[in-house]
């Protein structure tokens, strides 16, 4: 492996690392706290990193003319953030991160609907396989069905739309522009809707915040980092990490129930997804 491809590599083992944090931390804040409260504390600690990095590039690395577009992502994502917080709460971590690897599958949809790109073959068997996963993890009609995971899957279809912005933001503005004016954006938003239901914050929440905060700001930043120095079909493999570090973060920690179904769903979700963007590579 050469070094660029083994930097990319560790890049995205940050961000699996990050987005395991982040969870970790939600879990703990939910304990006191509401969903808009944590995602006004995430945004006010993004910014604050945002600022910090801004302080060593320079403020034109922050320069855009396409605020509006900002404003559109940011109003989805935010509502993506809150629906992923409120999952975190009610259902096991595993089942939450897998319904989450169903954002390629949403993204494709709306790429062909919104950018015109092309629903090609590969593309819908990753769609076939991804409603197939969605089906064996959640199983309808199997037990209790908790609406929590109707919420992640909206949550997801969020994810997917907010990324569909960001492609066409990348194109025009830089990396930390995106990640800055998302905590700019967010921050008031989510602080109108936190108000009514406030809990004012214990010493004791102080490392949760912070974690929550920088979880979600390295997340994204390793995350772009690595998707510049490698392929789609190295950084997604990787990125399916999270799922059995997750599960097992839940198993020890929160007592969580291990159900080998979540993973197969997963997996069959994953499926899909690596075989359209190994497909496309070619």
């Amino acid at each position: 492996m050469n070094p660029s491809h083994l930097r990319g590599v560790l890049w995205m083992l940050g961000a699996v690392m990050s987005f395991a944090a982040m969870a970790i931390a939600v879990r703990e804040l939910q304990k006191h706290m509401g969903s808009f409260e944590i995602v006004l504390l995430r945004s006010i600690v993004m910014l604050a990193l945002g600022c910090i990095m801004v302080s060593r590039v320079g403020i034109a690395a922050l320069r855009t003319r396409r605020i509006g577009a900002h404003l559109a992502r940011n109003v989805i994502h935010l509502l993506g953030q809150v629906l992923w917080v409120y999952s975190i709460g009610a259902l096991t971590l595993a089942t939450v991160f897998a319904i989450e690897f169903t954002m390629p599958v949403w993204t494709a949809i709306l790429a062909a609907l919104f950018l015109h790109e092309r629903l090609t073959a590969p593309r819908l068997v990753q769609l076939v396989l991804g409603i197939v996963g969605v089906l064996i993890i959640l199983r309808p009609g199997v037990g209790a069905f908790h609406p929590a995971a109707v919420a992640m899957l909206v949550g997801s279809l969020c994810y997917a739309s907010s990324f569909v912005f960001t492609k066409r933001l990348s194109s025009t503005d830089t990396t930390l522009a995106i990640i800055f004016w998302m905590a700019v954006i967010q921050t008031p938003i989510s602080l109108a809707l936190a108000i009514p239901q406030w809990v004012s914050p214990q010493m004791a929440d102080l490392p949760w915040i912070l974690g929550v905060g920088a979880g979600a700001f390295f997340a994204h930043y390793c995350m772009t980092r690595s998707m510049m120095l490698v392929d789609a079909t190295v950084a997604v493999p990787i990125d399916f990490i999270r799922l059995p570090l997750i599960a097992v973060v839940g198993a020890l920690f929160y007592n969580e129930p291990f159900d080998p179904m979540v993973i197969v769903g997963a997996a069959v979700i994953f499926a899909g997804t690596y075989y359209s963007l190994s497909r496309e590579r070619r």
